[in-house]
């Protein structure tokens, strides 16, 4: 008898503790599968970068938010401010709109901003500093104008305070918009904060 019940232990043992995880009636929701984007890349060769052009930063969709990446935009020597902030939107518009590279696909970098688009300067009524873009600001998805908004409010085609001011083509007066941090996380959810702006 006493053999059976050392026998008998290995077993019992067992079955109490295989039982596992009970199963449940109620619903579970930990969400998406975590995502396999990267969204980095090797570091540049900023020697090289400069030698094409100014070494600037335009802000590409990855995941769900903004990240910056570097690129260059070419500005003629000796040219004047206000057609050199002009000439860097430009620039910086076309890289936007411009496919990204091998690498940044890889990397799960993505663009909202369509090609054609341009830029242009103040009219006489906007603030010194506006910049006109041949379709009008309200009319660009939330995702492309938060890249526009972020991409030239940190570049010398503004004024270096975290804004821009934009006007579309037609007669409606520009408004002045903030890159925020809940724009940069959440371009697609959280447009560009914006007031509109007179001259001066």
């Amino acid at each position: 008898m006493t053999v059976r019940r050392l026998l008998a232990l290995p077993v019992l043992a067992v079955l109490l503790t295989g039982c596992g995880i009970r199963a449940t009636e109620v619903p579970t929701d930990f969400g998406p599968a975590p995502s396999r984007v990267r969204c980095s890349l090797a570091e540049p060769d900023l020697s090289t970068q400069a030698s094409r052009g100014l070494p600037v930063q335009v802000f590409l969709l990855c995941g769900s938010s903004l990240v910056a990446v570097d690129r260059t935009v070419r500005v003629p020597d000796g040219t004047a401010d206000s057609a050199r902030r002009v000439l860097v939107a430009q620039g910086l518009l076309d890289e936007l709109a411009a496919t990204p590279s091998t690498a940044e696909k890889e990397a799960g970098y993505t663009t909202d901003v369509h090609g054609g688009m341009t830029v242009s300067g103040p009219r006489p009524k906007d603030p010194v500093d506006a910049l006109r873009l041949s379709s009008p600001p309200g009319e660009l998805t939330s995702y492309a104008l938060a890249q526009l908004v972020c991409t030239f409010s940190d570049s010398a085609a503004a004024e270096g305070d975290g804004s821009v001011v934009l006007g579309g083509p037609g007669g409606a007066p520009a408004r002045r918009y903030a890159c925020t941090d809940e724009v940069r996380t959440r371009p697609g959810g959280t447009e560009p904060p914006s007031a509109e702006v007179t001259s001066g």
